[in-house]
């Protein structure tokens, strides 16, 4: 019987992986056999989630510290990577921020470190990836977390910085999606809605949220823990081969109102 989700011996770098749905979605591809490079900014965190992969998975695991907006650092972890496996079948850029105020409080600062994260150092780690491994590999599976605020506005949370990342996000998908097609690699989008990490869980559980919640999630809640993993799965697949350009929202039908 065909295993359409194994990935034994695939090789994933996933950005933003020291703590919330990096290390979930780790934890996912980790399941189907998939050697992970955890990346970001704190060492401490990125080589403790590696040790605890290996430990509950049995595959091969390494944390590279990078920060994602310095070019040469991309450049140098990127060949660490292709140095310790040889290959990067995988890249899912998860790392990202969020500058939350109203949008005539927003500083040049807030707006320009907001797109210089999400959006400009999802492109520079997608580009080293591509130029070092995939493009010579004939083969990429792309997956860049954007959110279903890249998709709508919101009445919540003013965070215009964000929104604007993420919607660049979804077209820097589009395009990469079209320029590498004929090259192997594919290029695709996951747009969560409200999930459960560290930093949300108390914000998501008040009161406040969970009516907020009733009234425009069509499913009456927020993302719990897992439920982003088969969306990463299933884009991640060898198999996946003519998903390219896909935008897909994981939001409880958020988008859909």
């Amino acid at each position: 019987m065909k295993n359409y989700f194994d990935l034994t011996g695939r090789v994933a770098l996933i950005t933003g992986c020291s703590t919330g749905l990096g290390v979930q979605m780790a934890n996912a591809l980790a399941s189907q056999g998939a050697n992970i490079v955890a990346l970001a900014r704190r060492e401490n965190l990125v080589k403790e989630v590696a040790k605890d992969l290996e430990e509950k998975y049995g595959v091969k695991a390494i944390g590279v510290p990078c920060d994602i907006t310095d070019t040469n650092r991309v450049e140098e972890a990127v060949a660490t990577v292709m140095k310790e496996f040889g290959r990067i079948d995988i890249l899912i850029n998860n790392a990202g921020t969020g500058a939350v105020a109203p949008a005539q409080d927003i500083t040049d600062d807030q707006f320009a470190n907001e797109v210089n994260i999400d959006l400009f150092g999802t492109f520079k780690v997608a580009r080293e990836v591509a130029k070092q491994a995939m493009i010579p590999a004939g083969y990429g599976r792309i997956i860049n977390i954007a959110s279903m605020y890249g998709l709508v506005g919101n009445k919540i949370a003013p965070a215009s910085p964000y929104h604007a990342a993420k919607g660049g996000v979804v077209n820097l998908t589009r395009a990469l999606a079209c320029e590498w097609a004929d090259k192997g690699i594919t290029v695709n989008a996951i747009c969560p809605g409200y999930f459960e990490t560290p930093l949300t869980k108390e914000t998501l559980d008040s009161e406040f949220f969970q009516e907020y919640a009733k009234v425009t999630i069509p499913m009456a809640r927020y993302g719990k823990e897992g439920e982003l993993d088969t969306a990463a799965i299933f884009l991640a697949s060898p198999f996946s081969t003519y998903v390219n350009g896909a935008i897909l929202p994981v939001d409880g039908g958020y988008v859909s109102l």
